[in-house]
């Protein structure tokens, strides 16, 4: 059994296809297939499925799939261990952002970073929560930001800071003359939801029950819509569709034309935003960096917290 084995095995896991997976190691399909059949060979198990479109992994190989990527991390933590000289903010840093921060947080975390860490740049992955959790266990993404809660085994996970929700309505609404709204006034109106699998809706939905249990749509009812994302949402908004629930960090001064952005009577609903990486990710001033270049970054309209980090 060698590195380069359980590199292949890791790798075909990821593709779930033998041929993408020799692309991605830099190797003929034949070496790759020869190297995972001796593998099995020497474990006495069957790895993948063949067959078909795509590859199966079989339940032993997810078991010693995860297992690899794990010993292939304590490797390169060996390697870095014989190199203590090594800056840990030289080289990318492979990060991934879920779909509802990253347009917002990016612009100004990046300016930010280069300052404190010019020789380590980002290779960014824009996803969804589950996904990105995906890759951060099979070791695709060194670190993810998503949304509390997020419950995964094996993660050590920073609180970044906390943002309120608001109500974007369009110009000349009525709600636009109020100091502030109610949960529950949202039942009154069409409301637009980013669509099922986005955990903001989920979120939108849980500060606001009324919406999850109103009844079916109607001519005499308010409706609840969907959009793809929330810049399709706030154009939406904008045209008259109705009215919607936003992050407080998606609000932007260009906003000012086109929607009336109404605060939350307090304690208004929010979400605590994180930052997260496996347990044995060894690059920790990398994470310290980032976690300060996100206090740098001038986010105004969110509480910035300080706070030791929490296992998972």
């Amino acid at each position: 059994m060698t590195l380069t084995e359980l590199r292949y095995i890791v790798a075909v896991a990821r593709e779930r296809h033998f041929g993408r997976a020799a692309q991605s190691c830099f190797v003929s399909q034949p070496t790759l297939s020869i190297a995972i059949k001796k593998l099995e060979d020497e474990l006495g198990v069957t790895l993948f499925e063949r067959g078909g479109q795509e590859v199966a992994v079989t339940e032993i190989g997810e078991r010693i799939i995860e297992q690899s990527q794990r010993v292939l991390e304590e490797a390169d933590a060996v390697k870095r261990l014989a190199g203590e000289h090594q800056n840990e903010l030289a080289g990318p840093l492979k990060l991934g952002v879920i779909f509802t921060i990253s347009p917002y947080l990016l612009p100004k975390l990046i300016p930010a970073l280069r300052i404190l860490a010019p020789d380590m740049p980002l290779i960014l992955e824009e996803n969804y929560t589950s996904r990105l959790a995906e890759m951060l266990k099979r070791g695709e993404v060194d670190a993810i930001i998503v949304a509390d809660p997020f419950k995964e085994t094996g993660i050590e996970a920073w609180p970044l800071y906390d943002e309120p929700f608001v109500v974007a309505t369009p110009k000349g609404h009525p709600w636009e003359k109020q100091q502030a709204i109610q949960p529950c006034q949202l039942s009154e109106e069409s409301v637009l939801l980013l669509s099922p699998g986005n955990c903001f809706r989920d979120q939108v939905l849980q500060a606001c029950s009324e919406l999850s249990s109103r009844p079916a749509q109607g001519h005499n009812l308010a409706s609840t819509l969907q959009g793809s994302s929330l810049n399709t949402i706030r154009h939406m908004v904008a045209s008259g569709m109705g009215v919607t629930v936003m992050p407080a960090t998606s609000v932007g001064p260009g906003d000012e034309s086109l929607l009336s952005i109404v605060p939350f009577s307090q304690p208004a609903p929010q979400r605590r935003v994180l930052l997260v990486t496996r347990k044995q990710f060894f690059r920790k001033k990398a994470i310290e960096t980032l976690q300060q270049a996100v206090f740098c970054s001038g986010l105004s309209d969110v509480v910035m917290l300080e706070g030791e980090a929490k296992l998972a």
